[in-house]
C-alpha cells in the first residue's frame, strides 16, 4: 500500500453512521429502495428456482416423509433470518467504511485497525476477493440454466426441450448478456428495480395461492422443526445445510452496494419486500410438495422431486413464468458483473491486482463501470461452467462453497473492525462474533462435503486467484524494495545538480514516482540522455487510500522543496478512479499553476529480466509477474494523461 489513511471513528465503542460526500438525501430514500431491489437482491431473489428442489433431494434420498419437508423449510427460513436478517442487515451493514461495503471494504477498515497492512488481513481479503469472483462465474450460470430448465415444465416443450437445447439457449442468453457489457447498462437500470419488485410480488403470490392448500406449513417457523430434522438425519443433515445455504447466496451484495444505495433503504427494501415475499414463496413450495406427497402417498407411489417452483403456477401461466424468470436471472446476472467489476476497481487501487483500464459507461449513475478483461475472462469461466455441469442441479455441487467461504472471510474480518476499530471488549466482541462464526462455519463444512461432486471448481478457481494476487503484491513490493536500494536518494541527486547545474528548457516536467525519498528513474534517465532539465520539476506521488473517498479539500498536498523541484501528493480512495491532469488543475489552490500545453509527462517502463542473485525470483513466479505487468493498463490511459504530453522511458529491473 502506497499510503495510510488517517484512523476514523476509532475512538468511540459503537458503530457510528459516517457521512460522505456520496450520501443519499432523505428525499431519495424510496427511489433509492426501488433501485436496490433491483441491484442489491437479484441473486437472493432468484435463489427460489432452484434452493428448495435441491434441498429436498438431499433430504429425499432414502424416500420423502412430511417432517422431511417441515425440516427443510425450517432450515431455509432460519438461513434467511440468521444469515441474512442478523448477520448482515442488521450488524454488517453498521460495519461500513465510510459508507462503503464489501469484503474489501472491510479489509481496508481493518487495516486501520490494525495499523496498517498486516499479513493476515491481506490473506483474508485475498481470499474473499477470489472466492467472490468464483460466485461471478458461477451465479450467472446456475441463475440462467435453471430459468432455462422451467421450460421442460411447460406443455409443448417437455417433449422436445432436454438438455442440449437447455446448455444451447442458456448459453446464447448468457453470451448476449456479457457482450452487452461494453455498452452499459445505464439506459435500463432504471427498470431493473420495477421489473425486481414484480418479481418479488409474483414470488409471494405464487407461494400464497398454495398456502391456503395447506396451512399447516406455517408452522416451520418455529425451529424445532430444523433442529429435529438435523438431530435425526445425520450426514443427510450436513448435505440438505449444504443445499438449503442456497437460499441465503447473494447476501453479500447487500453490503457490496450499500455505498450506492445506503443502508436504510436496503435495510427497508429487505423487512417490507424481499423477506417476506421469499418466506411465502418457500412457504408455498413446501405447501405443493406436501401435497404431492400425500397425493403420491394415497396412491402407494414414491415422491418423485420436481421443479415445485414451476409447478407453482398453473400450467395456462407457466410459460410467462419462465419468460418472467428469464429476465430477472438476467437482472440478478447482471448485478454480479457489475459487482466484479467494482470489486476489480477496489482490488486494483487497494495493491491486489495490477492496473486495468476501467471504462466509465455512465455520467450520471454511480458504479456503472466495465473492466473488459474481468468480463471476458467471467464468460469464458461461465461457459466452462455451464458445459461442464449441464445443469442447475449439478452446479449446485459447486455454488455454496464459495459464497460460505466468503462469508467466513467477512466473520473474521468483523471481529477485527469490532475489537480493533470500534474498540469493543474482548468479550464482548466474541459474544458476537462467536455465534456467527459458528453458523457460517457450519455451513461452510456442510459445503465441504460436496468438494468432490463439483465443489473442487470454485476452490480451485479462489485458489489460483489468491496464488496470482500474492505472488503479484510480493514481487511488487520486491520491485520497490530493489529500486530505493538501486536508486539514487533524491537529496543527493538535489546536491548534484546544485554543484554542477544542467541546462534549463522552458516548460513544466512532472515525473510519476512511488517513492519521493529515490530519484525517479525517469528523471535520471531524461538528464542522462538530454542533458537539460525543465525550468519547474514536478515529483507526483500517488497514494491509495484505504478508505474509500477522500474528500476534495484533503486529496492534495503540495512541498516546494526548491527553486526548481516541488513535490505534490495527491490521494485517491478505492472506490475513485485516479486523474492526474484534473488533481493537476486543483493544484493552483495550492500555488501551484499547470499549463498543460507546456507540461511533459515522464513514466518509466520497466523490463523485467532475470536476476543471478541467490534470492532472485523464482522462475516461474518472475514470467508470471512480468505477464502481468505487461499486460497491464498504460499508465497514460488509467491516469487519464494526455497522450500527447507523455514522455516514457524504458528500464531494466533484475528480479
Amino acid at each position: 500500500m502506497a499510503g495510510k489513511a488517517p484512523l476514523a471513528d476509532t475512538a468511540s465503542s459503537t458503530p457510528t453512521t459516517q457521512a460522505s460526500n456520496h450520501g443519499h438525501a432523505t428525499s431519495r430514500f424510496w427511489p433509492l429502495a426501488l433501485g436496490s431491489v433491483g441491484v442489491v437482491f437479484g441473486d437472493i431473489g432468484t435463489s427460489p428456482l432452484y434452493a428448495f428442489r435441491d434441498a429436498l433431494e438431499e433430504a429425499a434420498r432414502d424416500g420423502l416423509v412430511r417432517p422431511e419437508i417441515m425440516g427443510v423449510l425450517s432450515l431455509a427460513l432460519w438461513a434467511l433470518i440468521l444469515v441474512v436478517t442478523v448477520k448482515y442487515v442488521l450488524f454488517l451493514m453498521r460495519a461500513s467504511n465510510k459508507g462503503e461495503g464489501g469484503v474489501l471494504s472491510l479489509m481496508a477498515l481493518a487495516q486501520q485497525g490494525a495499523k496498517g497492512r498486516t499479513g493476515v488481513i491481506f490473506a483474508l481479503g485475498a481470499i474473499g476477493a477470489a472466492l467472490f469472483y468464483g460466485d461471478g462465474v458461477i451465479t450467472p450460470a446456475i441463475s440462467v440454466l435453471s430459468a432455462v430448465e422451467g421450460l421442460k415444465s411447460v406443455r409443448g416443450f417437455a417433449g422436445w426441450f432436454d438438455t442440449q437445447e437447455v446448455i444451447v439457449t442458456s448459453l446464447v442468453i448468457l453470451t448476449a448478456l456479457f457482450a452487452f457489457q461494453a455498452k452499459g447498462t445505464a439506459k435500463v437500470a432504471g427498470i431493473f428495480g420495477p421489473i425486481m419488485v414484480c418479481w418479488f410480488l409474483c414470488l409471494g403470490a405464487l407461494g400464497v395461492w398454495h398456502i391456503k392448500d395447506d396451512p399447516s406449513v406455517l408452522g416451520a417457523i418455529s425451529p424445532t422443526y430444523a433442529i429435529y430434522f438435523l438431530a435425526h438425519h445425520g450426514m443427510t443433515g450436513f448435505l440438505v445445510m449444504g443445499a438449503v445455504f442456497l437460499t441465503v447466496t447473494g447476501a453479500e451484495a447487500l453490503t457490496a452496494d450499500m455505498g450506492h444505495f445506503g443502508r436504510g433503504p436496503i435495510q427497508m427494501s429487505w423487512f417490507t419486500l424481499a423477506l417476506p415475499m421469499l418466506a411465502l414463496n418457500y412457504f408455498g413450495q413446501a405447501a405443493l410438495a406436501s401435497q404431492a406427497l400425500t397425493a403420491a402417498e394415497a396412491a402407494g407411489t414414491p415422491l418423485p422431486n420436481a421443479d415445485w417452483f414451476f409447478q407453482l403456477a398453473p400450467h395456462q401461466w407457466r410459460l410467462a413464468l419462465v419468460l418472467f424468470s428469464g429476465v430477472a436471472t438476467v437482472i440478478a446476472s447482471q448485478a454480479v458483473i457489475t459487482g466484479a467489476f467494482s470489486l476489480t476497481q477496489q482490488a486494483i487501487q487497494l495493491g491486489l491486482l495490477p492496473r486495468m483500464d476501467i471504462k466509465i459507461t455512465s455520467t450520471t449513475e454511480a458504479g456503472q463501470i466495465y473492466v473488459a478483461p474481468i468480463n471476458w475472462l467471467l464468460f469464458v469461466g461461465v461457459v466452462l461452467v455451464v458445459l461442464s455441469f449441464r445443469s442447475s442441479s449439478a452446479l449446485s455441487h459447486a455454488y455454496g462453497i464459495s459464497v460460505t467461504g466468503t462469508m467466513v472471510v467477512t466473520t473474521l474480518l468483523a471481529y477485527i473492525v469490532v475489537r480493533h476499530v470500534w474498540n469493543w471488549s474482548l468479550w464482548a466482541s466474541l459474544a458476537l462474533i462467536v455465534p456467527l462464526f459458528a453458523l457460517d462455519l457450519t455451513f461452510f463444512v456442510a459445503n465441504l462435503l460436496k468438494v468432490l461432486t463439483g465443489g473442487w471448481a470454485p476452490l480451485a478457481l479462489g485458489a489460483g486467484l489468491c496464488l496470482l494476487m500474492s505472488i503479484f503484491v510480493s514481487a511488487t513490493e520486491r520491485l520497490r524494495t530493489k529500486l530505493n536500494k538501486d536508486g539514487l536518494p533524491f537529496a543527493d541527486f538535489r546536491e548534484m545538480i546544485a554543484r554542477r547545474p544542467a541546462a534549463a528548457t522552458p516548460g513544466t516536467a512532472v515525473y510519476l514516482t512511488s517513492d519521493p525519498e529515490t530519484t525517479p528513474p525517469a528523471l535520471m534517465h531524461s538528464l542522462k540522455h538530454f542533458k537539460v532539465l525543465h525550468e519547474r520539476n514536478v515529483l507526483l506521488k500517488v497514494v491509495n487510500e484505504t478508505t474509500p473517498y477522500v474528500p476534495d479539500d484533503q486529496r492534495i498536498e503540495t512541498k516546494t522543496l526548491d527553486d526548481r523541484f516541488s513535490l505534490v501528493t495527491v490521494r485517491y480512495g478505492y472506490m475513485e478512479s485516479p486523474n492526474i491532469p484534473q488533481a493537476l488543475a486543483a493544484c493552483r489552490k495550492h500555488g501551484l499553476k499547470f499549463d498543460i500545453m507546456s507540461t511533459s509527462f515522464f513514466v518509466s517502463r520497466r523490463t523485467i529480466v532475470p536476476s543471478v542473485a541467490p534470492d532472485a525470483l523464482p522462475a516461474w513466479k518472475r514470467k508470471l509477474f512480468t505477464f502481468l505487468t505487461r499486460n497491464a493498463a498504460d499508465p497514460t490511459t488509467f491516469f487519464h494523461l494526455p497522450p500527447g504530453r507523455v514522455v516514457e522511458l524504458g528500464a531494466q529491473v533484475s528480479l
